[in-house]
């Protein structure tokens, strides 16, 4: 399989290309998923002459089969169920996987907005960036957690997805832009040279450099 971007810089600057459009838009505000969609989405943020920001999201995976979403967490409270899903468990399973994946947003909230405002998207167009989008759990998630912090428009970004994942995402979102969409994709790090797990420190170094 052919290697498609150098590194996620590469790729961001390929996607911001493509969503040059946005630039001058009122409200535009950039949202990197951590982690590693946001040195992608610094990149689109530049190019747009946006401000940057990270959304925290944790899937709630089913425990049996944790890829699969039955919901998702996002900041200040929020908390959005597939109910067909959550259906199938019970009060104590929830409440089980819930309070694992809400200390880890807590954890991440409190490392990445030390100092900053809690973030707020009433009447903002989110552009919401990943550095892939295999199943397309995460980035649903986040465009309904988007959604209940008030954004009025939500817009996604991703160098490259799974033309399934793609399709079900473009019926939530008011508009997807993929870069690529391979019919044999196989795993987003296939299509980077450099796939390095991003750390909390690069996170918190590239908000620091934002301001």
């Amino acid at each position: 399989m052919t290697t498609t971007y150098r590194d996620r810089a590469d790729a961001g600057r390929l996607l911001a290309e493509q969503l040059a459009g946005l630039a001058g838009e009122p409200g535009v505000i950039v949202l990197g998923l951590v982690r590693g969609g946001v040195p992608v989405a610094q990149v689109v943020a530049e190019r747009l002459r946006a401000p940057l920001d990270v959304l925290v999201v944790r899937k709630l995976g089913l425990p049996t089969a944790p890829e699969v979403a039955f919901g998702a967490l996002g900041p200040n409270g929020v908390r959005v169920l597939n109910d067909p899903l959550a259906a199938r468990l019970g009060p104590e399973e929830i409440d089980g996987v819930q309070r694992h994946e809400q200390a880890e947003l807590e954890r991440r909230e409190r490392r990445y907005r030390a100092g900053r405002p809690p973030l707020d998207l009433t009447g903002r167009l989110a552009v919401v960036v990943d550095d892939g989008l295999a199943t397309g759990a995460t980035a649903r998630a986040a465009v309904q957690v988007a959604r209940q912090l008030g954004a009025r428009r939500v817009v996604v970004g991703v160098p490259v997805g799974a033309e399934d994942a793609y399709r079900l995402l473009a019926a939530e979102a008011d508009q997807v832009v993929c870069v690529r969409r391979p019919a044999d994709f196989g795993s987003v790090s296939s299509y980077y040279d450099d796939f390095h797990e991003v750390s909390d420190d690069e996170v918190t170094r590239t908000l620091t450099t934002i301001g």
